[in-house]
């Protein structure tokens, strides 16, 4: 497997948290890299920092989004937007290292909670929204 930075990811995905308002998310520590070779059937994937991680390494939450490139640099940009959408929304609003589940309850601040969905629906959503 080889990994690359991948600058084309990093410019997409600053472009989606500015026009879809997602302001918790600090694109500087979210890394985008592309991958090669690799032996699972992905298009992308998203990967965190554990609370564990960083309070033994003394850091910050960080995100890597993965791309795959014998997949995603194949698809249309619809479908390239569609799929950042898709993992930047595995990103908790309280950017804490923590990943949310693709069918998930979230607590809103207020002490109740709301349910977050991450289904195709949810993605054309907000992909229709990143248009406007």
């Amino acid at each position: 497997m080889k990994f690359e930075e991948a600058s084309d990811i990093r410019e997409k995905i600053d472009k989606i948290v500015e026009k879809l308002n997602m302001n918790y998310i600090d694109p500087d520590r979210v890394k985008c890299i592309r991958s090669f070779k690799t032996s699972n059937n992905a298009v992308a994937r998203i990967w965190s920092l554990p609370k564990v991680w960083q309070k033994m390494l003394n850091v910050e939450s960080h995100y890597i989004v993965e791309v795959i490139s014998e997949r995603f640099d194949k698809l249309s940009q619809e479908d390239q937007i569609k799929t950042l959408i898709h993992e930047l929304m595995h990103i908790p609003k309280t950017f804490s290292g923590a990943l949310v589940s693709h069918n998930t309850k979230q607590f809103d601040g207020k002490g109740g909670h709301i349910s977050k969905r991450i289904t195709s629906k949810t993605v054309d959503k907000l992909y229709k929204e990143y248009l406007d």
